[in-house]
């Protein structure tokens, strides 16, 4: 986690999501096969992709990240997370080791932020290791901000169980936002009543994000607290993976605004281990 400066209290925050699939372009099915040396071996475009990436999220508050490398022998020992943030001009920044398979790979998820979180959790979400959250927190008290990005487990069951705990951390909170590879629908999403009741969600607006090259299922999203507003909820047309990033600007309580622009400016911030 690097050091950083905000601004004035930010009324509207700029979010994006996306599960970059470690800078591997695919569009179309047949690429699950033909480019699937990539998830082992380094590739030249990989590095032009992620330069993309850089000035895509450069208008951005606050990105989240899955499916991104932490720096091993396929990225050409580049971590992602760090490169994207400096790319962008991200003064905060953090990286989540879910899966590590020393020099050849490094599974990770990302946070990208341009305003300094009091802090930052790691969670191992249940079911087969290497799925994780983090919970990061701007502000103080009962009017922070509590910003979540997960990856889920594709199995509905192990889903339910990885929402359930979930809903353990959340429960408590006010303005929360969940955001992420959720590997289900709004559909899907509604036959966990705990979970919509927790965050106390509406309906969200499906945003066709999967396959990429011909999007048809909703499974990325960003998930508001009804303390938050979502505006111009969107789908981004960039294709540098078998996901869409999706995007959506978020007017904050005045309340939550101001906590989190009494958030102690520089410094480390402060992370826990892997719970």
């Amino acid at each position: 986690m690097q050091q950083g400066k905000t601004s004035e209290a930010p009324h509207v925050l700029k979010l994006l999501t996306f599960n970059l699939q470690v800078g591997i372009h695919t569009h179309a099915y047949h690429h699950y096969f033909t480019r699937s040396w990539q998830h082992f071996l380094p590739n030249a475009g990989r590095q032009q992709r992620l330069d993309l990436m850089g000035t895509l999220f450069h208008e951005y508050d606050v990105v989240g990240l899955q499916e991104v490398d932490g720096g091993s022998f396929r990225s050409g020992n580049i971590n992602q997370v760090d490169y994207l943030a400096a790319r962008a001009g991200f003064p905060y920044h953090f990286q989540q080791l879910n899966r590590n398979f020393g020099r050849f790979a490094k599974h990770s998820n990302g946070l990208l932020s341009r305003y300094p979180p009091g802090k930052i959790e790691n969670h191992r979400l249940p079911g087969p290791p290497g799925r994780g959250a983090i919970h990061a927190r701007f502000g103080e008290g009962k009017d922070a901000l509590h910003i979540f990005v997960l990856h889920l487990s594709l199995g509905q069951r192990t889903q339910a169980r990885q929402f359930d705990y979930i809903c353990d951390i959340i429960e408590p909170l006010k303005h929360v936002i969940v955001m992420g590879d959720l590997n289900c629908t709004v559909e899907q999403l509604s036959a966990h009543p705990r979970f919509c009741q927790a965050i106390d969600l509406s309906p969200p607006k499906a945003l066709l994000s999967y396959p990429a090259w011909q999007p048809r299922r909703a499974l990325d999203h960003i998930l508001l607290s009804s303390s938050l507003k979502a505006c111009n909820p969107r789908v981004l047309d960039q294709m540098f993976s078998d996901h869409l990033p999706i995007a959506v600007d978020v007017q904050l309580p005045d309340v939550c605004a101001r906590a989190i622009a009494r958030t102690p400016r520089g410094g480390d911030t402060p992370t826990s281990a892997m719970v």
